[in-house]
């Protein structure tokens, strides 16, 4: 018999009523803003009466560098969160909102999958309470305003060739990237090359993510940096008075989202950054609530150690002022096989034959990498806890292989089989990650704030990514004296790069050295609060297969909606 599939499994579930589950976490009713009767919006005010609650340990989960198909973070994270229960613990999870682009593209839904899922399954893929759609609203009234500023007779002398803010869409769409605006007549405004992102990659999505507050949220949204003025100086979101319109678009949105897991766990879903330009992390709101909800608050960063959590704490810590106490980094045989350099993983295709095959040999070859992710880990005073994602066809000889690297570097080691199995595949993990977050906090940032932006870029690029050092390009170069000169200097910096290697370039697997990073541009999102240095070609409004799914995607005459993985 065939394993069901996500969309089977999680129509099988049955529900908590979400007050009980939300009572679990100590959130009376007066906090919650029913969507329906399986999701609500929980109030700000909520941070402030939880406030007498005992801290739950902080957990963040991120990983080895994944192949193209990923290797089941969010299916560990949400598994981790149920496993606690069955060791006599209460935890919340808290997760990004997945974009509905990748959902119709190539990657599916991203609720989780098996027995670890985050349900209703789709309506979390599928609008959710709207969040995307809010930003989007936002984001493209700035644009609306830069272009009608400069049509009216633009009082501000805005260079528009300076200006960087593009407009957004919830789409994978590759016509789209480059396009010029105001053709036509006169008053179809200005001409002027442009183009769009996807939703996720705005910069009000890395300003919802990382906001305390509403009120931090209006400042934020003030500071916002959308070009320069003919003389250079910065021209902002509140230099054009948009900053507070944008905002009450925003004022239901910066309110998390309350869902649970097929186990009843609590989980707050919000924000959506994208991994490689912006920090790729859920947002600082929903861990500031989720933080007194239980024993411990599980949360995700994107894609591997280097990138997501190397920005969980060096970003999204700074600004929440929160610590973790410990770090699950998952890895799989297929990610480590992918390590050594031996095969090639394409997404939407199946693996090599040969990759499948009993070879333990395969897996220590590409352990560079999972040493150095514990090394990233370890670099911030944090306790790593390797979750060993096991696949059907992987074999018991694989992971002691994996187990032997990490016990090696004298990290705590799990293999876990949640995807079948739910939270009870998930106990031994726990059971680590218990262990690990006992440990005295050692938590530090990897520079400090008054590091010039040269250093922090240098910090990140050798020390994480195990760069022998930074090459920039003049304009890079003198995009960052700029921002200097401008008081941008002692933001964190989140650098734009490959997710598929350690390195900027993404044909080198393992953990290469004797590189340089290559920063041929650095822009500025002032509003959320950091500078990212663009490391190779990034494409922030993805296109869609040959094969997307939304071509599986449809609804039948009883309105069940078929084929969302």
């Amino acid at each position: 018999m065939s394993f069901p599939t996500d969309l089977h499994i999680a129509r099988g579930a049955t529900l908590k009523p979400l007050d009980e589950v939300a009572a679990g976490m100590g959130i009376s009713d007066h906090l919650l803003e029913p969507y329906g009767t399986s999701v609500a919006k929980v109030k700000l005010s909520a941070i402030s009466e939880l406030a007498d609650r005992p801290r739950a340990k902080y957990v963040v989960v991120t990983a080895i560098t994944p192949t193209p198909l990923g290797e089941g973070k969010t299916t560990t994270t949400v598994g981790l969160g149920q496993a606690f229960r069955h060791i006599g613990k209460r935890a919340t999870v808290a997760v990004r909102q997945p974009s509905m682009g990748p959902t119709f593209g190539i990657k599916g839904g991203a609720a989780g999958g098996g027995y670890s899922q985050v349900v209703p399954m789709e309506t979390l893929n599928l609008h959710l309470t709207g969040d995307m759609h809010a930003v989007t609203a936002a984001h493209n009234l700035l644009a609306a305003m830069i272009d009608n500023h400069i049509h009216q007779g633009d009082a501000l002398d805005i260079d528009q060739h300076s200006v960087s803010w593009r407009r957004v869409l919830d789409v994978n769409d590759r016509a789209l990237r480059n396009i010029v605006a105001g053709l036509g007549s006169r008053a179809e405004g200005v001409p002027r090359q442009t183009g769009f992102d996807i939703t996720a990659a705005s910069e009000v999505m890395a300003v919802l993510a990382l906001s305390t507050s509403l009120q931090d949220m209006r400042e934020r949204m003030g500071r916002i940096v959308i070009g320069a003025s003919s003389d250079d100086k910065p021209i902002t979101a509140e230099d054009l008075e948009a900053a507070g319109a944008m905002t009450v678009i925003m004022r239901e949105a910066i309110k998390p989202n309350l869902l649970q897991t097929l186990e009843s766990t609590p989980v707050l879903v919000h924000a959506g950054p994208f991994g490689n330009i912006a920090h790729g992390n859920s947002s600082v709101v929903a861990d500031l609530i989720g933080i007194r909800g239980g024993d411990y608050l599980v949360t995700e960063a994107g894609f591997g150690a280097d990138m997501g959590a190397e920005r969980f704490f060096n970003i999204k810590c700074r600004a929440s002022g929160l610590a973790p106490d410990a770090a699950v980094l998952v890895a799989t045989v297929r990610a480590l096989k992918a390590h050594s350099g031996r095969f090639t993983v394409v997404a939407g295709r199946p693996l090599p034959e040969d990759m499948l095959a009993e070879n333990p040999d395969d897996v220590h070859a590409g352990g560079a990498n999972l040493r150095k992710q514990i090394e990233n880990v370890r670099l911030h005073g944090v306790s790593p806890v390797v979750a060993i994602n096991a696949f059907p066809s992987d074999h018991p000889s694989e992971h002691d292989a994996i187990r032997a690297i990490a016990e090696k570097m004298g990290a705590r080691v799990a293999v876990c089989t949640h995807f079948a199995e739910g939270g009870k595949g998930a106990v031994e993990l726990a059971e680590a990650v218990a262990e690990a977050s006992e440990e005295p906090s050692q938590f530090e940032l990897l520079y400090p704030d008054d590091a010039t932006l040269r250093d922090k870029i240098e910090a990140v690029a050798t020390r994480v990514y195990g760069a022998a050092g930074v090459e920039y390009d003049l304009k890079a170069s003198r995009q960052l004296d700029s921002y200097e000169r401008n008081g941008y200097g002692k933001l964190p910096v989140c650098i734009a790069k490959t997710h598929l290697s350690i390195s900027s370039d993404p044909s080198l697997k393992g953990a290469p050295t004797g590189w340089q990073l290559p920063v041929r541009e650095a822009r500025a999102s002032v509003g959320a609060g950091f500078i990212y240095p663009i490391c190779g070609d990034m494409r922030t409004m993805p296109g869609l297969s040959s094969s997307p799914a939304a071509e599986r995607i449809d609804i039948d005459a009883d309105g069940e909606i078929t084929g969302l993985s």
